[in-house]
């Protein structure tokens, strides 16, 4: 061959492998981003922090919580970037956490089971906290208007830290159920390493539950707090799914037939048939579905047939294949739905891809989607798809959790993580003080290892920017999910 001819196939060739879709091959340590995806917890954490921290740039916050009402409300997550306590998506993360446990939790290694354990319960015992009196839940600590005119480090924090309750009558019913959701499942996976602790959680999610149903309504429709809840967690789809929620994980934790004669009796008057095709902390449609037809798979409950009808219809439209599918996919293939952190919908959807196909598997069945029958496999395929884009198999080739990889977001919206340590800077750095690191280009000074940002747009654009909080702002809710769908693929990194 002569010379010119092969430096034109190397030509050739190199332009072709410049075209390919890298992002399609990559190997991911499934693992590696489980540990991860796990401590990132430790990095939300508000309160006391204990000796064996390992977020070691963080310390002690909110150490005065609750002292307006002469209550102890210490403890607990932030939500996301900023230092505010929200109880709605608190209590969905708690809830997702132990999901995770329940369904995942015997593939985990020894040591991130237990971890994930400690982040469930760093959860559930604040939780107790804001059902600790009679008729009352408390359901927000900190000023969140004042909160995100600050950039401040939770360490410093000087705004105010207003506590938020609903008192009977006035209703709570999606926080109360998605409390009594949580509590119910953690009490599940606490029942055998401490069933005393079990025990409380269930007898507070049974009250938490008796809250929101004796005393229907959405808390965001009370004046008394809406200004601190809105539009930040405002319940924008109703309370309706919380109430079936709640007692579908009440029924699952205590096997009492009460909960099931509710589902059933309740399923059309709170819009059960809705068959709503989304799942995350202000909807559980999608999730309450696929949870509620696992008793069906088993054979045992048919009067919950139309829960089981309704989750096989979301699991048809998220597959490409079927004539019925109808998500939105980038052009990269990540789920999008229009609005914020959109990473929100990738994590729960592939969370419930992996659930109903463990309960598919488990009863030898497959979803029947009109133009062809969808196996286990093929939802686990599209769970997959989710989870290695997320990792870096996209057209950025950026992974979107942080830590995870060399190539992550290093100016995430997050005040802890851009704002230096108080250990080393133990100056206090008040309000505006904090906009100089806000403001920068400099990567953030610490790596809140494991946070998963809101994610690219519907173009699988991503601009690594702090101010771009849609974007760029890490979630408890987002994460927890997470947690259930890497330990399957840790353990069944070659699934079938």
């Amino acid at each position: 061959m002569k010379p010119f001819q092969l430096s034109s196939l190397v030509l050739i060739f190199s332009l072709l492998v410049s075209h390919l879709p890298l992002f399609l091959s990559s190997y991911h340590d499934y693992n590696d981003a489980l540990s991860k995806s796990i401590l990132f917890f430790e990095g939300q954490r508000s309160g006391y922090l204990p000796q064996d921290q390992r977020v070691t740039w963080r310390a002690n916050s909110g150490l005065s919580d609750g002292w307006t009402y002469n209550t102890d409300l210490t403890g607990g997550y932030y939500d996301a970037g900023d230092n505010v306590k929200f109880g709605f998506p608190m209590a969905f993360t708690t809830t997702m956490l132990a999901w995770s446990v329940i369904e995942f939790g015997d593939l985990m290694p020894p040591s991130e089971l237990r971890n994930t354990l400690v982040a469930t319960r760093w959860a559930t015992d604040y939780l107790l906290k804001t059902v600790s009196q009679p008729n009352r839940i408390f359901v927000q600590v900190g000023d969140p208007i004042a909160d995100h005119s600050c950039w401040e480090r939770p360490e410093d924090m000087d705004t105010p830290r207003t506590v938020y309750a609903v008192d009977a009558p006035n209703p709570a019913s999606e926080v109360a159920g998605e409390t009594a959701a949580a509590l119910a499942a953690s009490s599940m996976i606490f029942r055998s390493s401490d069933p005393g602790y079990a025990d409380t959680l269930l007898k507070n999610a049974i009250k938490a539950f008796q809250f929101a149903d004796n005393y229907r309504g959405s808390y965001s429709d009370n004046s008394n707090i809406r200004d601190g809840v809105c539009p930040f967690y405002c319940d924008f789809d109703g309370y309706q799914d919380e109430l079936l929620w709640g007692a579908a994980w009440l029924r699952r934790a205590s096997y009492d037939d009460n909960y099931l004669s509710y589902i059933e009796m309740n399923g059309k008057t709170l819009g059960a048939d809705d068959n709503i095709n989304e799942f995350g902390w202000d909807n559980k449609h999608a999730g309450l579905n696929v949870l509620v037809s696992k008793e069906v798979l088993q054979g045992n409950m048919y009067s919950l047939q139309s829960y089981k009808a309704s989750a096989e219809s979301f699991m048809c439209t998220l597959i490409p294949e079927s004539s019925s599918s109808h998500i939105e996919y980038t052009p990269g293939g990540l789920i999008y739905k229009p609005g914020g952190s959109n990473l929100q919908h990738a994590t729960t959807i592939s969370f419930l891809l992996l659930v109903y196909a463990k309960y598919l598997e488990s009863t030898s069945q497959s979803v029947n989607c009109g133009n062809i029958n969808v196996s286990p496999y093929s939802l686990r395929k599209q769970a997959k798809l989710q989870v290695d884009y997320i990792l870096g198999d996209n057209p950025k080739g950026l992974s979107y959790m942080v830590g995870y990889s060399n190539n992550h977001p290093k100016r995430i919206h997050h005040r802890g993580s851009s704002l230096p340590s108080i250990k080393d800077h133990p100056e206090f750095i008040a309000c505006k003080e904090g906009s100089f690191y806000f403001n920068s280009t400099d990567p953030n000074s610490n790596v809140l290892v494991g946070a998963i940002v809101g994610g690219p747009g519907e173009d699988d654009s991503y601009d690594d920017d702090r101010a771009d909080f849609k974007k760029s702002e890490p979630t408890t809710y987002i994460n927890a999910p997470f947690v259930g769908v890497l330990a399957y693929f840790a353990a069944n990194p070659n699934f079938s």
